[in-house]
């Protein structure tokens, strides 16, 4: 693998935590929001990772060996919770609303996780930028 790999393979880890990240932002801005039914409530989202290949074994010339890619965004399976809230204006004849199936603490934490992994493929994109510079100073001198 070539250093230049790596800074494609840095730039596609950047970008699906870039998505990670809008999304959990997206969860948490909807997280106190209610509905009149369950099927207008908030569903939560989560981005599903894939995993990019070493194209060059079955496509020579690809431009990277590998990296990651949100492969897609699917919505959250937990239940939609039902609260009693009968002076609510979204409330149904019984009197029920629903609520974002999102937990803030959850979101927070898989915020906080994308975040550092988003400065650490920073960090190895600096890393492999001055690697680089250095090797063609050593080649000028």
């Amino acid at each position: 693998m070539s250093i230049d790999n790596i800074f494609g393979i840095g730039g596609t880890a950047l970008n699906a935590q870039l998505i990670r990240m809008n999304t959990t932002a997206s969860n948490l801005a909807n997280a106190g929001t209610t509905a009149a039914t369950e099927d207008l409530a908030y569903r939560g989202k989560r981005t599903v990772f894939k995993a990019l290949m070493d194209e060059s074994m079955t496509h020579p010339g690809a431009e990277y060996v590998g990296g990651v890619k949100v492969d897609k965004i699917v919505d959250d399976k937990k239940p939609i919770p039902k609260v009693y809230d009968p002076n609510n204006p979204l409330a149904d004849k019984e009197g029920f609303v629903y609520q974002a199936n999102v937990n803030e603490v959850n979101e927070m934490v898989d915020l906080m996780a994308a975040s550092r992994s988003y400065q650490n493929n920073v960090e190895v994109v600096n890393t492999a930028r001055e690697l680089m510079m250095r090797t063609i100073e050593l080649i000028k001198a």
